[in-house]
């Protein structure tokens, strides 16, 4: 999945928050220092132990017959550059105030939650992820007791990285009752599938399973997970290098390879899908059409601003720096993020950074943290001062990030610390931000501090 991430040690969740005093933030050379981050947690592995498959159930199979979207024209494939602070400044120069907010617990009882979207279907129903292979419904402030979505015999959760990953509500969900998700299956492999809701809103058919994508996965980390649907349209498939440590098979920096890439598909046509003709490397020879952007080590948790169309990116580092990265709503993909050269602005196997698309932020593992759990931009009605600010945290220490841009760059600020485990953001229909406690398997809503 992500990280070292998932069922993590309890000796090193204590030991974070003694260290939480102690982190670094770093950004874009030349920029303003940002405020200190207080930061903290144990190392990242680098590899899980080997699996082996088991026999049980499986989805059902479809053969991938990849046309080309009709939709647009292609353009030629772009060239990447090193990244430049956008501008015009969505934050203004004032940093958020830490003293500002607080979370508040709006259900608890869940295992192992490691997501968390809304429908956008007006029901104000949030719908929670749980790792072992189910998705929950919370409705009014309560957790519903039976679940959306019950497909464990087809999940191996076994590794701390592994199981149900990712979901996302079709952007004609409300008249469709399409939604797609994102799993390890019995043998470690990525699966990507759709399913559809019939007469009760409450209740997925598990018997609607198609396939949409499959992708081999050679070891049990690393496996990304997220499942965004883009402003286009289109659906971003966020996947890992494939795992173990240093990414061994050259996956990131492969053009040829899904792994270590961003995915931009169309499932509105084709069967299961089709390439959007805008896609960077479409029709280009030695390079899968699928890919949007590539040099990614793991992506654990991505989403776009829903008022600017901009994507933020949390790549999760090796074993010694955790980055963001951001994409604007004006590119024509291509980006290369850099892994395995680069791990942050640091060199990993090194080389040049022309045509690296460098992170806005980074921490140091040195300092405190293990790993990065993205989030989102707040656009919310409750808390107008956090308006155009990113936000997105350690796993291991529960320490909180506001990430936000002035007129001379980019800005980072220690927001508040949650003092459990941050496996995910989530964001509702109207903008309003939680997090989930993956140890605790609770959902906190981020408020105004009484």
């Amino acid at each position: 999945m992500t990280l070292t991430h998932l069922r993590p040690y309890t000796l090193f969740f204590f030991l974070s928050l003694f260290l939480s005093a102690c982190a670094l933030i770093r950004q874009i050379p030349g920029l303003p220092t940002p405020v200190p981050s207080h930061a903290a947690g144990p190392g990242n592995p680098t590899a899980a132990p080997p699996f082996t498959p088991t026999p049980s159930p499986a989805p059902p199979t479809a053969p991938v017959t990849v046309a080309v979207s009709p939709t647009d024209t292609r353009p030629s494939p772009p060239t990447a550059t090193a990244t430049e602070p956008p501008d015009p400044p969505t934050a203004g120069a004032r940093p958020p105030d830490p003293n500002a907010y607080a979370l508040r617990k709006i259900v608890s009882g869940l295992d192992e939650p490691v997501d968390l979207k809304h429908a956008g279907d007006g029901s104000g129903r949030l719908f929670v992820i749980e790792q072992p292979g189910r998705i929950r419904i919370v409705e009014n402030g309560e957790l519903l007791p039976d679940p959306f979505l019950d497909i464990e015999p087809l999940v191996n959760s076994r590794g701390n990285e592994q199981g149900l990953l990712g979901l996302a509500f079709h952007p004609d969900y409300a008249a469709n009752g399409l939604f797609y998700v994102n799993y390890t299956d019995v043998n470690g492999d990525t699966a990507v599938v759709r399913y559809s809701v019939p007469a009760d809103p409450n209740r997925a058919d598990p018997a609607s399973a198609k396939v949409i994508l499959q992708v081999d996965q050679p070891f049990p980390n690393h496996n990304g997970g997220d499942l965004v649907f883009g402003p286009d349209g289109y659906l971003y498939i966020g996947l890992g290098d494939g795992g173990s440590g240093g990414d061994p098979q050259g996956n990131g920096q492969n053009l040829n390879a899904l792994l270590g890439k961003m995915l931009r598909i169309d499932v509105n046509h084709g069967d299961p899908y089709a390439i959007p003709p805008d896609n960077p490397f479409a029709g280009r020879a030695g390079a899968r059409p699928e890919i949007w952007a590539y040099g990614l080590r793991n992506p654990w948790r991505y989403s776009f601003d829903r008022a600017t169309g901009d994507l933020y990116i949390a790549d999760v580092g090796q074993n010694a720096y955790e980055e963001v990265d951001f994409q604007p709503a004006d590119s024509r993909g291509g980006e290369n993020y850099g892994w395995d050269k680069y791990e942050g602005f640091h060199a990993y196997d090194g080389g040049a950074t022309d045509g690296l698309t460098m992170p806005v932020a980074e921490y140091a593992h040195a300092v405190g943290g293990c790993s990065v759990t993205g989030g989102y931009v707040y656009r919310g009605p409750s808390l107008p001062a956090l308006n155009g600010v990113y936000l997105y945290s350690d796993y291991c220490s529960g320490q909180v990030w506001a990430l936000y841009r002035t007129a001379s760059g980019w800005e980072n600020v220690a927001l508040l610390n949650a003092f459990f485990l941050i496996s995910s953001f989530g964001e509702d229909e109207v903008g309003e931000l939680y997090l989930l406690d993956h140890g605790g398997g609770a959902v906190y809503q981020l408020v105004a501090a009484p």
